[in-house]
């Protein structure tokens, strides 16, 4: 099978191609980039007018598959994915049972490749039962191809056990990936500790919660040399201690997620349950740090932690919803609507944040570009497009958004996973 995408503005971080090409695919590879390719193709797509981008690389998302299947399952999370341009996923360990094993990892890899439209990367647990008590398999996991551990969710508070976590990471080649969160300090907290949570009643969640935590995987990572990196960043303080690990040239990455870029606490006008995530809603000053720090590049990535859930779950206070909300179909349209569109970011920054930077932190030499000898898993882009997002649209299981009815510009037209067309508008 061939496809050629024609007349599309290619965006390549890798080759920093930034104009009209034409894209050659045959079978699960891109075989040609040029300027005019006329060879014959059992499928021509015409991407005038339209960005043709790496796909997506989501790092951090919640598939709840096994176990939590009543939120989301590994086909309604691939759907949702592709549906944003999302090629590859990393799906968090805090299923049922959690994935704490090489078995429990390849089953679902297993798994995916049969029931998902996206690539699933499973991340494993750094605990057995993320119980914060024994370590999990990590050499086993590893050899089945978790890419990184996380006991996402929360956080490994016994801090000589997430150290001898850290080195077994590192003995395995692969990477941890933080919850920063000291769960002493949370309190029953349910949003940011500031006058809206006074003015709604609610606990509130300081920043220090997280920057705690940051500080000291940063000193563990800085100790144990593993690939460390910080998921779902949202305080200034975060973003500061990034900038020096870096500087001190410390394997230290981190993630900003569109809500935390885009939304503040002074958003939240009443008690809704679809506003209550972990991390919280902060500051604009933290919103405004975080913006900056993907323009000066301290952040490296952008992604979702796509968290879907019952509507049960959510429609209720924030005292007692869940935390989370889902973004894998909403992400790129939100990205190029608050960073490109406003002059922040260009859409070469949005390419290397939210696919090029994944794809080098979890070592995918053969995905984060449209280059000739890649895997053919590419996201066609319509910057045009204006509309307000309906989460009665989505694919996932879960409609648990702040974002209902926000008047976005940017739509995911084509996703290709392998060379294969999985989605179209």
């Amino acid at each position: 099978m061939t496809i050629l995408i024609q007349n599309g503005h290619v965006i390549d971080p890798l080759t920093e191609k930034d104009g009209c090409y034409d894209v050659l695919i045959e079978e699960d590879r891109i075989k040609q980039v040029a300027e005019t390719i006329e060879e014959t193709a059992d499928r021509v797509i015409d991407a005038k007018g339209c960005y043709v981008m790496p796909g997506f690389i989501d790092l951090h998302v919640h598939f709840r598959d096994p176990g939590l299947e009543y939120k989301e399952t590994l086909e309604t999370g691939g759907n949702a994915a592709v549906r944003g341009g999302v090629t590859t996923v990393c799906a968090m360990p805090n299923t049922k049972p959690v994935t704490d094993d090489k078995e429990k990892v390849a089953k679902v890899h297993e798994r995916a490749k049969k029931e998902s439209l996206t690539h699933v990367i499973q991340i494993g647990a750094v605990t057995k039962g993320q119980a914060g008590q024994e370590l999990a398999d990590i050499a086993g996991m590893a050899e089945a191809g978790c890419h990184a551990i996380s006991e996402d969710g929360k956080s490994v508070m016994n801090a000589s056990l997430y150290r001898k976590g850290m080195r077994l990471a590192k003995e395995n080649g692969i990477s941890v990936f933080a919850h920063c969160e000291d769960i002493t300090m949370v309190e029953g907290g349910v949003m940011n500790a500031d006058e809206n949570a006074k003015r709604l009643g609610l606990k509130g969640i300081t920043n220090s919660v997280e920057d705690v935590i940051v500080a000291r995987d940063i000193l563990l990572a800085k100790e144990t040399g593993v690939r460390l990196h910080l998921c779902h960043c949202s305080t200034a303080d975060s973003v500061e201690m990034v900038r020096l690990a870096k500087e001190e040239g410390l394997p230290v990455t981190g993630e900003v997620c569109p809500h935390h870029f885009i939304l503040s606490a002074d958003d939240i006008r009443e008690d809704d349950g679809n506003y209550k995530m972990n991390p919280p809603l902060r500051s604009r000053a933290d919103v405004e740090a975080l913006r900056q720090s993907l323009k000066d590049g301290i952040m490296d990535v952008i992604s979702t932690d796509h968290a879907p859930h019952a509507a049960e779950e959510k429609n209720k206070s924030m005292a007692q919803a869940a935390f989370g909300i889902v973004g894998l179909e909403t992400s790129a349209a939100l990205t190029y609507t608050s960073l490109v569109k406003t002059g922040l970011l260009s859409v070469m920054d949005m390419a290397k944040k939210m696919s090029y930077n994944p794809a080098k932190i979890l070592g995918l030499t053969e995905k984060g570009s449209v280059s000739e000898g890649k895997i053919a898993d590419i996201t066609i882009f319509d910057p045009k497009k204006t509309y307000k997002i309906d989460k009665n649209t989505f694919a996932s299981k879960g409609k648990n958004t702040p974002f209902d009815g926000y008047e976005v510009t940017g739509e995911v037209t084509y996703t290709l996973v392998d060379g294969k067309v999985v989605y179209e508008r």
